[in-house]
């Protein structure tokens, strides 16, 4: 078997991950790697434009590690910078002494293929050069991606739904868990398969499970398994969804409704990739990625104890926030008449359009539900409008009556303002305390003009507070 030439390259001050990396590398029984080292001069693009294109020229590597000392976003771009220049257009993994935190993405964003963490563990390196050293399923995958769960199903030109959908692809090339987060409608899952079937696991299962939909008894069972004799009437042995998942993804959508118990077993599972079915003494071997989502606040349920704090550190490596749907008003009428064509194309009707009245009610709702809320709203006017032409009055809204078309513009804006002075005001004095001097300090106001708004918007203000402020306005007057 031809062995793969991995070069490790590092400085002075990160010799011990590129030791720690080789031993990892030639601890395989098939000695199937054949490791190079490298270590580069004080880093600066000077140096690096003279040395590295002569290494990799005789070095001639399939997959390229490289360790920082430095950790910083810049050196690294230094390095893959005079990679582009020189055409060594082969991947970058990074070896990390720490979590680089929201540079994480940024690293990635720059062109580097995978990263791991210190300690190295065997199992996530040798995995992500096997994976590194090998072409992407590419082609047929993304084909059959964008036939499935192609890019045309993320409708839409906000640019907030762009800047996530382009994270898309570098979050996929990548080995490591993904936190998604967004409100209930957003399309979680729908990015999460997205990831999936652009990653080179995409030949494996992607398996979603809905961990609030499980009774809290049966968690551990459906995702682990269990043996014979585990529980009363376990008489045969069941394989469990992490065994369906393997070489591919695990889904774990609402994962903040997973019991305790479950989140530690969890927690070993992505820790050693090991895991053990329900009365079982054995340990078994888990080679899966891990995407999570949540519509809650995760990280104040750690702090507030209802979530494991080492848990979120380990699922939230790669996080990806959805905006909801009230953040990208522009998308509402290429939603509404995309859910209105595929609602014909399965009923065999012609497609209807909308009405500006139509449009304009669709635009000004905020959609709690979402994308989900608009499709199911579309849906129903699809079926029971009578007219080729969607009207306002066959669009049904939660709180809103049938017929009551969208004011005018000057009516939305008055709400529109007035919302936003409410939500400003509340903000600001949340952040100063009640303090209304303060307040109206940042807000680059008088105080009675503040005051003014504050009674203009019925907001009440915490009574200590209250009483401060209106001893220093009886003060003024007695002035």
């Amino acid at each position: 078997m031809q062995r793969t030439t991995v070069l490790i390259i590092s400085d002075a001050g990160a010799v011990r991950l590129m030791l720690s990396l080789r031993e990892i590398c030639e601890r395989t029984r098939s000695e199937e790697f054949h490791v190079l080292e490298e270590l580069l001069p004080a880093a600066c693009d000077k140096a690096l434009g003279s040395v590295l294109p002569r290494v990799f020229a005789r070095a001639a590597p399939q997959v390229a590690v490289l360790c920082p000392s430095w950790q910083a976003v810049q050196q690294v771009e230094a390095v893959v910078r005079v990679m582009c220049e020189n055409r060594c257009e082969i991947p970058l993994l990074l070896g990390l002494e720490h979590d680089g935190g929201e540079d994480l993405l940024t690293m990635l964003n720059l062109g580097v293929a995978d990263f791991v963490i210190a300690p190295f563990r065997a199992g996530d390196v040798l995995a992500r050069l096997r994976r590194l050293c090998q072409p992407l399923a590419g082609g047929a995958a993304v084909n059959e991606f964008k036939r499935k769960f192609g890019l045309e199903q993320f409708v839409g030109e906000s640019r907030a739904l762009i800047d996530a959908i382009q994270q898309v692809p570098k979050l996929a090339r990548c080995d490591s868990g993904v936190f998604i987060t967004g409100e209930t409608g957003t399309g979680k899952e729908m990015f999460a398969r997205a990831i999936h079937y652009l990653s080179p696991r995409a030949s494996k299962p992607f398996i979603p499970v809905n961990c609030g939909a499980i009774p809290a008894d049966l968690v551990e069972n459906e995702l682990f398994g269990h043996e014979p004799g585990a529980f009363t009437g376990a008489t045969t042995s069941t394989r469990g969804l992490i065994h369906d998942a393997d070489g591919g993804t695990l889904f774990l959508d609402e994962i903040d409704s997973m019991p305790p118990s479950t989140q530690v077993k969890l927690l070993r599972l992505l820790q050693d990739r090991v895991y053990r079915p329900l009365g079982s003494r054995k340990m078994l071997q888990a080679d899966i990625r891990v995407i999570a989502a949540s519509n809650a606040d995760v990280a104040e349920a750690a702090r507030s104890g209802r979530f494991r704090l080492d848990l979120f550190y380990r699922i939230n490596v790669l996080p990806l926030a959805l905006p909801p749907l009230r953040e990208r008003r522009d998308d509402i009428a290429l939603l509404a008449r995309h859910f209105a064509v595929r609602q014909a194309r399965e009923l065999k009707t012609p497609a209807k359009e909308f009405s500006p009245a139509a449009l304009q009610k669709l635009a000004c709702y905020d959609w709690p539900g979402n994308v989900r809320e608009l499709e199911n709203v579309i849906q129903r006017a699809v079926v029971l409008a009578e007219h080729p032409v969607v009207r306002a009055e066959d669009i049904l809204l939660p709180g809103a009556s049938g017929g009551a078309a969208a004011g005018s513009f000057k009516d939305l804006k008055a709400q529109m303002i007035a919302h936003f002075e409410r939500t400003y005001l509340q903000r600001l004095l949340t952040v100063h305390e009640g303090n209304i001097t303060h307040a109206a300090r940042a807000a680059n106001k008088n105080r009675r003009a503040f005051w003014q708004l504050l009674r203009k918007h019925n907001l009440q203000i915490p009574p200590p507070a209250l009483h401060y402020e209106r001893s220093c306005l009886d003060k003024m007057r007695l002035r």
